[in-house]
This record gives C-alpha cells, sequence and structure tokens, in this order.
C-alpha cells in the first residue's frame, strides 16, 4: 500500500492507538478491545486478518479501532480500572472518523475479551452511542461466541463473510 494512503493516530508516547488503517471510499471498520503493537507496514496477525477479510468481501479498504485504546500485547496489563482521559480520545478520534462517512459496516470483533475488564462493556456502550446518530450497519463474522460475544478476527477463516449484529440485542442480553 501507498504510505501516503495510511490513517493511523496514537497519543504522544505511543502506548495508545486510537486508529490504524488504509483510507479509502468503502473501508471495513473493525472494532476489537484493545490494540497491540501493529503500525503502518507493520502489521500483527489481528490486523493481517482484518486485512484479508476486508479486501476477501469487497471492501476497498479497512481501519482498526477499538474499545479501549491502550497498546498492550497481554489482557493482564491493561488497565484494571478505565482511564477517563484516555476513554475520551477514543471517543472523539471515534466519532472524527466516522462522521466522515454516509454509511458504514462497523464489524464487531472484540470477541470474549469483552469480558476481562468490568469497564469494557461502558466503552462499547458509549461507542453505540456515537454511533447510533450515524446511519452506520454494525456487522459480525462467523457464529458468535458460546457467550453470546462476536467473534475475534484471528480465529476466522480467510473466506468467512459478514452478516448483519443485532447490537440492540446484544446489550438486552449483555446488561
Amino acid at each position: 500500500m501507498d504510505s501516503n494512503k495510511w490513517i493511523y493516530k496514537t497519543d504522544d508516547n505511543n502506548r495508545s492507538r486510537f486508529v490504524l488503517g488504509i483510507e479509502g471510499v468503502n473501508p471495513l471498520i473493525c472494532f476489537g478491545i484493545n490494540p497491540s503493537t501493529a503500525a503502518p507496514g507493520k502489521l500483527d496477525n489481528t490486523v493481517k486478518s482484518v486485512e484479508r477479510l476486508a479486501f476477501n468481501n469487497g471492501f476497498d479498504s479497512w481501519i482498526m479501532l477499538n474499545l479501549y485504546p491502550q497498546r498492550a500485547t497481554q489482557p493482564a496489563k491493561i488497565h484494571k480500572r478505565l482511564q477517563a482521559k484516555l476513554h475520551q480520545e477514543n471517543l472523539y478520534q471515534i466519532e472524527k472518523l466516522i462522521a466522515n462517512y454516509n454509511q458504514l459496516n462497523l464489524w464487531a470483533a472484540w470477541g470474549t475479551l469483552i469480558e476481562f475488564r468490568s469497564y469494557f462493556f461502558k466503552c462499547l456502550s458509549d461507542i453505540k452511542e456515537i454511533v447510533d446518530s450515524y446511519s452506520h450497519n454494525w456487522i459480525k463474522s462467523g457464529d458468535l461466541t458460546k457467550a453470546g460475544h462476536p467473534r475475534h478476527p484471528l480465529y476466522l477463516k480467510a473466506s468467512s463473510t459478514f452478516d448483519k449484529f443485532e447490537m440492540e440485542n446484544y446489550f438486552l442480553r449483555k446488561k
């Protein structure tokens, strides 16, 4: 990919990543739990899966967002308590991005890790509140997990497709 097409937003010390992706007209927007080490030109396995599934399903680009922006390669290293300032910046970056598009497909891809920290569901609720004011669609790939969560990209085949994700029903079941 041409380096001038990268979208990449981090905090000043690169301990948090808000946005990573490739600009396009029809991007697949993927919501994971938290970012790992991926950066432009240095994708981790999760983001490689996102890219592959985006292109295999007819999207011209992809953008990786997360419920919580702290970089961590191990879930145990994610903040034990929500850092409000970090969360607010994440919400700001998400709205700034999705406001630029008329209709997006937002891929729910956080997997069972949403249960790891009690505040992750609050993060999702705040993101949903922003998304609800736009005409965007929530989608998922594969069946829901046994616990009822949308699958993480790492556990999907390259031939996987997308279906509508019933976000309202998900919230009713999880509250």
